[in-house]
């Protein structure tokens, strides 16, 4: 899997907690019905983590990003998506958007689109924390 993104046997342990959550929500959306159309898409300097359609209703195009934090010593996996973070997945998804195929060269669905963002924490009784933010304002 850490190969699959890009990180060898070298990956830090943040690294390795960001790429175990990636998979693990990629798993829960395909098990809700949700339709993956790539991961981990490189778009100029940005990436997006997922991009997948919701069949909703009503169908959406959704690009997903991913924010995990080992514990919540220093806040929320949400508390990590800064104005710099948001700034560059707006760059990413205007990209994405304009060129109107995914890098594998597959069109995207015409199809309203959204950003959600997934955060994935363990809280302080170490059990793992899934929260879905669906239509969240860049």
């Amino acid at each position: 899997m850490l190969r699959e993104m890009g990180l060898g046997e070298h990956a830090t342990p943040q690294q390795r907690i960001g790429a175990d959550a990636e998979a693990r929500v990629a798993a829960g959306l395909l098990a809700a019905g949700w339709t993956l159309l790539a991961r981990n898409v490189r778009v100029g300097r940005s990436e997006l983590d997922i991009v997948a359609v919701d069949a909703g209703p009503p169908a959406s195009l959704v690009v997903v990003e991913v924010r995990a934090r080992g514990r919540r010593d220093y806040g929320l996996a949400e508390e990590t998506l800064d104005y710099r973070k948001r700034a560059a997945l707006r760059r990413g998804i205007g990209e994405l958007l304009a060129s109107g195929v995914l890098p594998d060269g597959s069109p995207l669905p015409r199809i309203p689109v959204r950003f959600d963002l997934v955060a994935v924490d363990r809280g302080p009784d170490g059990r793992e924390a899934l929260r879905h933010h669906r239509g969240v304002a860049l």
